[in-house]
C-alpha cells in the first residue's frame, strides 16, 4: 500500500511538472519572452482572413509629399548645352524641375549667456539688480529642451543612462552625466504630479469600465509590483512592494464607494475582495481552455479542468459580463498593452536601481501614456510640463 502510494504521489508530482513544461504563451498567461528558444507556433485564436499580407486594394499607402514653403532653395544652373558644348552662362532659364531634400542640420549645443543689469540709484545711492528668469536659477545649468530630450529617451524609449549620455555626446558633442538625467527625470516627475493625480480621480470616480492588472518590477533586484489603471484614453501606473489586496488598498483605487464603475480584471483573488461590479479577462480563459484541450482531452475527477469548469461556474456573471453590459469589453488586453512597454524597460536595462526612481519613471510614463492616448506627441507633452502647464485631457477636471 505505501509503495502504491509512493507511484501516485510521484506520477502526480511528474504531471504537474510536465503541466509547468507544456505551458506557454499561447494557451496560458505567461510572456511570449517566456518562451525562450523553443516558441510555440503560431495558434491565433482569430479566424483567418483571405485578405493577402500586406497593403490592400485602394490604401493610399505613406510617402514624403513636397512642401510649399522649403527652407532652403539651392539652384543648379546649366552651364553649356549638353548636345552642341556651347556655353549658356548667360540664357535665362526656361522653367525649373524641382526636388526636394527632407534632412536634419547639423546639431549641436547653444550656450545662452543672461546677463542681470545692476544699476545704481542716484537719490539713496544703493544698487538695484534685474531678475533672471525663473528657469534660469544656478550659475551653469542644462537649459528646458535638452532636459526634455534626456527624459524623452530614457522614460519614453527606454535607453538606458549610459547609452543616453553616449548618445547625447554622439548628437551634440557634449556629454551629461548620468545623475543629470536622473535629476532631469525626477523634475519631469514632480511636474506631471497633479496631472497624474487628476487622471487617477478621473478614473477612480468618472469612467464606467476600467482596466486593471499588474506585473513584476524589480527594483535594487527585489521583486516589487507595478499596477495599472487604465481605459483607451487615460493610464495610470503605481508602484508597490506587494500585489494583493494590501498593495489595491494602498494606492486607494477600487474601494467603494470611491470606485463606480466596473473593474475589468484577471481572476486574482485580491480583486473580488471588493464589493463592487466585476468582469473577467476571457482572454484568458481561452488560453486556459486551449492548455486543457491540449493536456487533457478528457476530465478527471479534480482535474485542472474540473478546477477551471468550477471557477468559471462561480463567477458566471462577471465571466458574462460583456454580454449584458455592452461598455465591457471581452478581455483585458487594454490594461497588458498598458503594461507591456513596462516589461521592456525592465528587459532593456534589468531594473530599477531605487524606488524612488521607480516612481519617477511611472509617473513621466504614466503621463505620456495617457498624452499618446489623446493624439499628444511625447516631446510635446514634456515641453508642456516643463513650462508648467502639463497636459491633462479637456475631460479630466483639474485638482484644486
Amino acid at each position: 500500500m505505501l509503495f502504491q502510494a509512493t507511484i501516485l504521489i510521484l506520477a502526480e508530482r511528474i504531471r504537474k511538472l510536465e503541466d509547468q513544461l507544456a505551458k506557454n504563451s499561447s494557451n496560458s498567461g505567461k510572456p511570449p519572452s517566456s518562451d525562450g528558444y523553443t516558441q510555440p507556433a503560431p495558434r491565433s485564436l482569430r479566424k483567418r482572413s483571405r485578405r493577402k499580407s500586406g497593403g490592400q486594394a485602394g490604401h493610399r499607402g505613406e510617402m514624403l509629399k513636397a512642401v510649399e514653403k522649403p527652407d532652403h532653395l539651392k539652384v543648379h544652373r546649366v552651364k553649356g548645352c549638353a548636345y552642341y558644348g556651347q556655353s549658356l552662362k548667360r540664357r535665362k532659364a526656361i522653367g525649373h524641375e524641382k526636388r526636394q531634400v527632407f534632412d536634419v542640420p547639423p546639431m549641436k549645443i547653444e550656450v545662452t549667456e543672461h546677463r542681470a543689469e545692476i544699476k545704481g540709484c542716484a537719490c539713496c545711492g544703493k544698487e538695484t539688480r534685474a531678475q533672471f528668469p525663473s528657469e534660469v536659477s544656478q550659475a551653469v545649468q542644462y537649459g528646458t529642451e535638452i532636459k526634455v530630450q534626456m527624459v524623452y529617451l530614457n522614460t519614453e524609449q527606454h535607453i538606458p543612462l549610459e547609452r543616453t549620455c553616449d548618445l547625447l555626446e554622439e548628437f551634440y558633442g557634449h556629454r551629461p552625466s548620468e545623475g543629470t538625467i536622473v535629476t532631469a527625470c525626477a523634475e519631469a516627475a514632480q511636474r506631471v504630479e497633479k496631472s497624474n493625480e487628476a487622471i487617477k480621480e478621473h478614473l477612480v470616480e468618472k469612467e464606467e469600465v476600467a482596466h486593471f492588472d499588474e506585473t513584476g518590477m524589480l527594483i535594487n533586484g527585489i521583486l516589487n509590483w507595478l499596477h495599472s489603471i487604465s481605459t483607451l484614453r487615460l493610464t495610470c501606473y503605481a508602484i508597490h512592494a506587494k500585489r494583493g489586496s494590501v498593495a489595491m488598498d494602498e494606492i486607494n483605487a477600487l474601494r467603494v464607494p470611491r470606485f463606480k464603475g466596473r473593474a475589468v480584471h484577471d481572476d486574482l483573488a485580491s480583486y473580488f475582495q471588493y464589493d463592487l461590479k466585476h468582469a473577467l479577462c476571457n482572454a484568458h480563459h481561452l488560453r486556459t481552455l486551449l492548455f486543457l484541450l491540449e493536456r487533457y482531452p478528457q476530465k478527471l475527477k479534480q482535474s485542472p479542468a474540473h478546477n477551471v469548469l468550477l471557477r468559471l461556474q462561480k463567477h458566471k456573471e462577471v465571466v458574462l459580463a460583456f454580454m449584458v453590459d455592452f461598455n465591457v469589453p471581452f478581455d483585458n488586453n487594454q490594461a497588458e498593452r498598458d503594461l507591456r512597454m513596462m516589461k521592456v524597460k525592465q528587459k532593456v536595462s534589468g531594473g530599477f536601481r531605487s524606488t524612488s526612481g521607480a516612481q519617477n519613471f511611472c509617473q513621466i510614463r504614466g503621463y505620456l501614456s495617457t498624452a499618446r492616448k489623446n493624439g499628444v506627441k511625447a516631446l510635446t507633452a514634456l515641453r508642456l510640463a516643463f513650462a508648467d502647464t502639463p497636459f491633462l485631457p479637456n475631460f479630466v477636471a483639474p485638482l484644486t
